[in-house]
């Protein structure tokens, strides 16, 4: 049985490229995508479906309307917020099934105002040379996922069915 993984949640994304990807993240994972509107894209969008490929029936995806529509739907889950500008690295947490990984839009990141919510946790970084401004999103989405995926004890269900890596 698959281990349930944290959710993914993009605060008002606006590529749909790098949503397209957090929907095939989720699917090859399990972990749930949760986007908060407003989008900056429709979920119809073309660049959207082929960047999610066929995976988008299996993915679970959640449209909130607000955050705190969001952290209603998850009254007990730990937030944790990501950011360039936070001392804490994603690898000193010990991840939990039913925290949210929050990730802010591509062209400014969380707005403080989020990140300042007295629902978040903690505020988190992936480590990155100095100078550089940011990671892809859903690269980052990537990274934490898989990090809490492996201390939850996460394994590939069917190791006959993983593909060739020039295939990945």
């Amino acid at each position: 049985m698959p281990v349930a993984l944290p959710s993914i949640a993009f605060y008002e994304p606006r590529i749909p490229e790098n949503t397209g990807a957090a929907i095939r993240l989720s699917a090859v994972t399990g972990a749930p995508l949760r986007l908060i509107e407003p989008l900056g894209f429709t979920l119809e969008e073309p660049k959207l479906r082929r960047a999610g490929l066929d995976y988008h029936d299996l993915a679970t995806v959640t449209v909130h309307p607000t955050f705190d529509a969001l952290l209603e739907s998850m009254p007990s889950s730990r937030v944790f917020a990501f950011t360039a500008r936070a001392q804490t690295v994603y690898t000193d947490l010990e991840y939990r099934s039913d925290d949210i990984l929050l990730f802010g839009p591509e062209p400014t990141g969380l707005p403080d105002e989020a990140m300042a919510h007295p629902r978040v946790t903690a505020c988190v970084r992936i480590p990155m040379l100095a100078g550089r401004r940011s990671l892809n999103l859903s690269n980052c989405a990537a990274i934490v996922t898989y990090e809490a995926a492996r201390q939850l004890g996460f394994t590939d269900a069917d190791p006959t069915a993983t593909r060739a890596a020039a295939e990945c």
